[in-house]
């Protein structure tokens, strides 16, 4: 579990944080939302120790990041797992160098060790033997998400971090990208935070919501009760679209059947 207690981060003057408090659970996706300028890219990159904040704490299981030493953060790195947005795998080193590569980094496995744990990880996202010595200019969009996610899980991690994961992606791709995710997250029990703003993602895997508004904790809770929260700025935010409005619609009709 990663606890935010009151945080605040100014940039020149400028709050960006405004006491946000919150706590990102083990075994769920917990996403952060809300609109550019909200503070959301602010708050991941916080809990990831690039931005250290003016005050508060973010704790991990108990120990607060903003105190830690060079070793407990490499220890912690260990600990952490990261999706970036665009994937970002090296274009110089194959599908399976690439997942290798935190693995020659952070962990002290002989080189059959290596191949073994990185093997493992692109089998369990389903990426076939035959794409593991390919390069990533040679592979589709999905297949790189997915090698990025191996990447992102070869050491283990107990909290994946994940920017925007279904950016760039194709409806279809994406849903099976967030599926990929949630069953990760559950089967390895692991801490799961997704800085997104799309919406079929939350409404498909958001065990855990995070809604900020200008740089404030508006409202959290689960995607289950996201249609009944009588927050006006969250559903301006979510029910945005009028495909979203026919759903809450739908829902709020079905709710009334059995009042």
């Amino acid at each position: 579990m990663i606890t935010v207690n009151d945080i605040v981060k100014s940039f020149e003057g400028n709050v960006v944080l405004n006491h946000v408090s919150t706590e990102m659970r083990d075994g769920c996706v917990n996403m952060i939302i809300g609109q550019s300028g909200s503070g959301k890219t602010v708050l991941m990159k916080s809990m990831i120790g690039l931005h250290k904040p003016d005050s508060g704490s973010i704790e991990y299981d108990g120990r607060n990041l903003p105190d830690m030493n060079e070793k407990e953060i490499r220890t912690l790195r260990r600990e952490v797992g990261m999706l970036f947005q665009g994937s970002a795998l090296f274009d110089s080193l194959s599908v399976i160098e690439n997942v290798k590569y935190p693995l020659e980094m952070f962990s002290d496995m002989t080189p059959a060790q290596m191949d073994e744990r990185a093997r493992f990880c692109l089998e369990h996202v389903n990426i076939p033997e035959h794409v593991f010595n390919l390069m990533p200019s040679e592979i589709s969009g999905g297949q790189q998400k997915r090698v990025a996610i191996a990447r992102a899980i070869v050491l283990n991690p107990k909290y994946l971090f994940c920017d925007e994961p279904n950016s760039g992606l194709d409806p279809k791709t994406s849903l099976i990208i967030d599926q990929l995710i949630h069953q990760l997250t559950r089967e390895f029990n692991m801490c799961t935070i997704i800085n997104s703003h799309d919406m079929n993602s939350i409404m498909e895997i958001g065990d855990h919501i995070v809604f900020l508004k200008n740089g404030k904790l508006e409202w959290d809770g689960s995607k289950d009760n996201i249609f009944d929260t009588g927050n006006e700025a969250l559903e301006d935010f979510v029910f945005a679209s009028n495909l979203y409005k026919k759903v809450k619609s739908a829902h709020q009709t079905e709710g009334q059947k059995h009042d």
